[in-house]
């Protein structure tokens, strides 16, 4: 399957939040890695929520959703700055692509560590 061909659907909102282009393109440019380690996302869904009645430290949340072939996977960052929120979120969601793309590897692959055991004690 040839992933220049296929175009990535990343869906971008903001909810109490105005959304400026350049946020928007910033939330596109740090999720293009995800498309990259995993070809099987179906969607991206990001919400951008400004509370002003959290205290600072916790102002900006974003949340994350990813459509995939399987179980959809969730994300939520609270941050000081909507940018840095951002960053967080998409390490935290490549952190849970990974950890599942090494479930399924052991899970395709369930013998492999018993026989090598096997083979040192016979």
């Amino acid at each position: 399957m040839n992933r220049e061909n296929i175009s990535n659907d990343i869906i971008v909102s903001g909810i109490h939040l105005d959304l400026t282009p350049a946020l928007k393109q910033f939330v596109e440019e740090k999720a293009v890695r995800l498309f990259r380690h995993e070809e099987r996302i179906v969607r991206l869904r990001v919400e951008l929520e400004c509370d002003p009645k959290q205290d600072v430290a916790h102002r900006f949340t974003a949340k994350g959703h990813i459509e995939i072939n399987g179980p959809d996977m969730n994300a939520s960052v609270s941050e000081d700055e909507c940018h840095k929120a951002v960053a967080l979120l998409v390490d935290k969601l490549d952190r849970m692509l990974g950890r599942r793309s090494q479930l399924q590897k052991a899970r395709r692959h369930p013998h492999t560590k018993s026989a090598a055991v096997l083979d040192e004690v016979g």
